[in-house]
């Protein structure tokens, strides 16, 4: 082999691992992104669960406050009778 030909082969292989080291680094950082949503996800779903959690809570005491409403405007109604 000629020394030309050694100089293109090196050339390519340090091109090549230059490529490698860049694709790698781009496949850490989208690892740390793909990690970084997957926890905002699961804070999210988190946070869906406790507002549901929330809202049929208040469900329940606005029927408990309905009922109580109607039971008094009922003994308003016979008072009136």
């Amino acid at each position: 082999m000629s020394l030309e030909i050694l100089n293109q082969l090196e050339a390519k292989i340090q091109h090549a691992v230059g490529t490698i080291k860049t694709l790698q680094n781009e496949i850490n950082t989208l690892q740390q992104k793909n990690n970084d949503l997957e926890q905002l996800i699961n804070d999210e779903a988190d946070t869906v669960k406790n507002l549901q959690a929330e809202n049929e809570k208040l469900k329940h005491e606005q029927n408990i406050w309905q009922e109580r409403i109607t039971t008094l405007l009922n003994k308003i109604g016979e008072i009136s009778q």
